[in-house]
């Protein structure tokens, strides 16, 4: 039973089909720091454009 055992920890150690959560969990959770730490200046640059958008488009619809 011992032996049994620790073949199935053995097994489940070397399985590596948890990578791949693993690493999309890990490629969000820096997305979202970089997402943090530039806040402002992402901020900043979506108004500016939603400026422009709307000065286009007032211009194209006169």
């Amino acid at each position: 039973m011992l032996t049994t055992v620790k073949n199935k920890m053995i097994g489940f150690w070397k399985e590596e089909d948890g990578l791949g959560t693993l690493e999309m969990i890990l490629i969000i959770g820096v997305i979202i720091v970089i997402g943090l730490i530039f806040k402002n200046q992402i901020t900043s640059i979506v108004n500016k454009l939603l400026k422009q958008v709307g000065t286009k488009s007032e211009e194209f619809f006169e």
